[in-house]
């Protein structure tokens, strides 16, 4: 159980048997009555955003998640197949489940999977990859009018903003939580 006053940002904890984590914490004590915190809670089946006040002295359980290691291991329409690192225990997860991670998504991948309560509530992908480019036009020379970037598409599908010396072919670092462009690899 953890304190209501002892939550911050970051946190993970279980509000009516939902999975939440803290974005934003603020202690208030008005001058009259006793103090509360004011947070914003972030639903991690669905996503959506809460604002919840609870009394400092409240107890709050802390949210049953468990981590697995597994590897990506092929696409079949909307169904991605992952395999358990320890069990080679096989299973698939479809675009819904994944979210935007599936654009990161290449064969072979390690990925970590939380589960609440046996069902799957996130994939996380590593924070870089190295995705191939498969598509872009060739940049042209002095056309700096478009602040120096183009569209690409990469291996999995997804097109991210690249500068113009990128060609079809180069493997690219890209940061998977904006889905920018870092570096060449």
């Amino acid at each position: 159980m953890i304190l209501a006053g002892d939550l911050r940002p970051g946190m993970k904890i279980e509000v009516d048997g939902v999975p939440f984590l803290v974005t934003d914490y603020q202690w208030v004590k008005p001058g009259k009555g006793g103090a509360f915190n004011r947070t914003k809670l972030k639903n991690m089946r669905s996503g959506a955003i809460v604002e919840r006040t609870f009394r400092t002295e409240e107890k709050l359980p802390a949210a049953e998640l468990e981590e697995k290691r597994v590897q990506f291991l092929y696409q079949s329409g909307d169904e991605f197949h992952f395999m358990d690192t320890e069990t080679y225990e096989q299973f698939f997860l479809s675009e819904d489940q994944l979210g935007d991670t599936r654009k990161y998504l290449k064969e072979e991948m390690v990925v970590t999977i939380v589960y609440h309560r046996e069902s799957p509530l996130a994939v996380e992908v590593p924070t870089f990859v190295e995705l191939t480019v498969a598509e872009t036009e060739p940049g042209v020379r002095g056309d700096t009018a478009s602040g120096g970037s183009k569209p690409a598409t990469l291996e999995t599908g997804v097109v991210i903003q690249v500068p113009l010396f990128i060609n079809v072919g180069d493997r690219l670092r890209v940061d998977t939580r904006t889905g920018t462009y870092i570096e060449r690899a």
